[in-house]
């Protein structure tokens, strides 16, 4: 039974559903601001549940040797290592649409708020004042709001504005054409061009090093004189020094803040300011949206470590509940493929391409992908250098080029894999496919056809097609000690070049091997596990 350590906040229904689901807890929400009793025992666990106490960091990852997944019940990640948990292997999940109805509306009440300069007309008339003429605000009616970043929460914003009568425009590179028509939209793809048009300003960006500080000094310079700027996103985004000396020359007519650079912000340049509103990053503070990220969180670990499944993963490819057991098979026989030809493959590789033929073609391809890259790797790089999850990546870091194709179903099977790997000296292929049993087959080496069961260990061999090979392979392994499980022989024409894939009892040792390889018809010969 698979144990998750919940070290922050979450519900009792979030602990129940862990149960439900089969899933040992351990809730002890006073670990997160306890780092050391942390490190002492996360080694036990396979999963972690947090919010944005716990900080996860690569001196935590290393001491835990068990763990498959880290979930944030929220939406930011700043408190988690990602390169140290994705070069583990560890899945790292968060909950992007727990909260964003919640964010959305928070920052459509800053708008209003610093548009009607609410928070000070309210502590001038409580100190006893009566200031009608001195808080003269603006109508969102008919004004134009500029969106920087239009996805989950962004487009909540975007329909409440419109609902508002505004007119949006958005900034988005990752915004199409289409979907900014679907949401009533105006795609801008300058963002100068917005910050001059837009006469309020809101900002729905993570923060990761192409949008920390977006808005430059430089940037806010550009905005439109009268303008109102709101940021509940991330702090870091904006050069609030730059803010704070726009709101007091009047080039800015407001701000209102949730997220600051460093937080908790008991001091900022921003404080002094005038017409500003500043929250304590209270963006995602419903009672509605908490228990919401933390019910969503215990339901995709629980999934993950029951299922397999995988959703809202910022550093693996999803998996639905629905695909996991379909596509477990496949990925098995990914593993093998890139298994095999990882093993015998001896230069560096150039570029891999991954053939997936008839019914496979139509299943997701990404967890397929990373497991047959993960396995082609391990062998060049050493067992606990690459896994599933960091596979992409160590890949373009030795600038492997992948490419996948899909082709309806040909041949004598309905639908297999095959692995093509070009290196410097060669290209060489590997194909497999699933028999009815739900077992994997190697159906095709080197354009080669044979059928091979895998085994945990084999031996394959390249050979002159010359009588008498069989025979001599067969004493030399009995002479060996070596008993045959399977053995499968292809070849490509007539005293052509042949292969030939046993399946053996135990590991062939490297002096064996040397033994094999001295044959006289033999070109070569490699030890394979699996």
């Amino acid at each position: 039974m698979p144990k998750v350590l919940i070290s922050d906040k979450l519900s009792d229904a979030a602990v129940q559903i862990f149960k439900d689901n089969g899933v040992e807890v351990d809730f002890q929400p006073s670990l997160g601001k306890d780092p050391a009793k942390l490190a002492e025992i996360i080694g036990n666990y396979d999963g972690l549940a947090i919010r944005s106490a716990t900080k996860v960091t690569a001196d935590l990852i290393a001491k835990a040797d068990n763990l498959k997944v880290v979930g944030r019940a929220g939406i930011g990640v700043d408190n988690v290592d990602i390169a140290a948990a994705s070069a583990k292997g560890i899945v790292v999940m968060n909950t992007p649409f727990g909260n964003s109805i919640t964010t959305a509306e928070h920052a459509i009440a800053m708008m209003f708020a610093c548009a009607r300069m609410i928070p000070a007309a309210d502590a001038s008339t409580r100190a006893g004042k009566w200031e009608k003429s001195a808080f003269m605000g603006s109508e969102i009616t008919g004004k134009t709001l500029g969106l920087i970043g239009a996805g989950n929460i962004g487009s909540v914003v975007a329909s409440r504005a419109i609902g508002l009568k505004m007119k949006v425009i958005a900034f988005d590179p990752f915004l199409s054409s289409e979907k900014a028509e679907s949401m009533g939209v105006t795609k801008i793809d300058d963002l100068d061009e917005l910050l001059g048009k837009a006469d309020f300003i809101t900002l729905h960006l993570p923060k990761t090093e192409k949008t920390a500080n977006i808005l430059s000094a430089d940037k806010i310079a550009k905005i439109k004189p009268g303008a109102r700027l709101i940021n509940c996103a991330r702090g870091g985004l904006v050069d609030e020094a730059a803010v704070a000396e726009a709101l007091k020359s009047g080039q800015l007519a407001g701000a209102a803040f949730d997220v600051f650079a460093e937080e908790p912000a008991t001091d900022n340049v921003l404080f002094d300011a005038p017409n500003i509103v500043c929250t304590p990053h209270l963006g995602a503070s419903t009672t509605e949206a908490q228990e919401n990220v933390a019910l969503q969180v215990a339901e995709q670990m629980s999934d993950y470590l029951m299922k397999g499944a995988i959703s809202n993963a910022l550093n693996a490819p999803s998996v639905t509940a629905e695909e996991a057991p379909i596509l477990k098979p496949w990925i098995e026989l990914a593993e093998l493929l890139g298994g095999f030809a990882g093993q015998v493959t001896e230069s560096p590789i150039k570029e891999i391409e991954i053939e997936c033929v008839g019914a496979v073609g139509q299943l997701n391809q990404k967890p397929i992908i990373s497991a047959l890259t993960a396995a082609l790797l391990k062998p060049l790089v050493g067992e606990g250098g690459v896994n599933m999850v960091s596979a992409p990546v160590v890949a373009r870091d030795r600038g492997i080029h992948i490419t996948e194709t899909r082709k309806d179903a040909q041949g004598a099977f309905g639908s297999y894999m095959r692995l093509i790997v070009k290196t410097e000296q060669q290209t060489r292929s590997v194909a497999g496919t699933i028999y009815s049993d739900g077992k994997p087959r190697f159906i095709q080496i080197k354009g080669i056809n044979l059928e091979a069961e895998p085994t945990p260990f084999m031996l394959y061999t390249t050979n002159n097609d010359t009588p008498g090979y069989i025979g001599a392979l067969g004493t030399m392994l009995g002479e060996l000690g070596i008993n045959i499980a399977t053995f499968a022989l292809g070849r490509s024409e007539k005293a052509g070049e042949a292969i030939a894939l046993l399946g053996v009892d135990a590991e062939v040792d490297a002096a064996a091997l040397k033994k094999i390889g001295g044959l006289a018809q033999v070109t070569q010969a490699k030890a394979l596990s699996f």
